[in-house]
């Protein structure tokens, strides 16, 4: 009778070790597998996240697209309208007095207009790009112009023309035309003028 009893608690004592050891196993794979569940839930919030960084870099790339394609046009558009304007601003003064100067083109603009105005020529027209610009001026009370073309050139130079148109009254009151020595004449002068402005200190 002893024999069983102690063959019994030798099975009671390996079951009890089977059933802490099962225990054992399931406390570890509860824990795997809670480890697991929260790796999986981060996984899941940063693959949200990336997909959001993802949209919206996406979107920032569309919008700039966009604003490139409408920077694109725009410049086509500017460059079409800078070339009507060249070709607006291309006058006839064949015959007139030229001379290049050593200055851009913007200071030569602000010489000439001194010049103009100091000589008491009021500017009918006047037009302007960054490579050109054109005045026509009267003298009130005379039928009297000059076209004064400025066109720019490389090394901050500009080449500086001078077309006059020059009427002169005659004996008996008629109305006598300039010759062309007496034009080119005063052609020149109007250009001295407009070198003198543009003197060091002047403009």
């Amino acid at each position: 009778m002893s024999e069983e009893n102690e063959r019994l608690r030798e099975q009671v004592a390996k079951q009890e070790s089977m059933v802490s050891s099962i225990q054992d196993g399931n406390k570890f794979l509860q824990e795997q597998t809670r480890v697991l569940t929260q790796e999986v839930q981060e996984a899941k919030k940063e693959a949200v996240r990336l997909e959001a960084e993802r949209k919206a870099a996406a979107t920032k790339l569309e919008a700039q697209l966009l604003e490139n394609r409408k920077l694109s046009r725009d410049n086509q558009l500017m460059t079409a309208k800078k070339g009507q304007a060249e070709q607006i601003l291309r006058v006839e003064d064949k015959g007139s007095q030229s001379e290049e100067v050593a200055r851009s083109l913007v200071t030569v603009c602000k010489a000439v207009e001194e010049a103009l105005g100091r000589n008491g020529y009021s500017i009918r027209v006047s037009m302007k790009t960054d490579q050109r610009a054109v005045y026509v001026t009267e003298l009130p009370g005379f039928r009297n112009q000059y076209l004064v073309s400025i066109q720019a050139l490389p090394s901050n130079h500009a080449r500086l023309s001078v077309k006059a148109e020059f009427e002169k009254i005659g004996q008996g009151g008629r109305v006598v035309v300039a010759g062309n020595e007496e034009i080119a004449e005063i052609e020149r002068r109007l250009i001295g003028e407009i070198q003198q402005t543009l003197a060091p200190g002047k403009v």
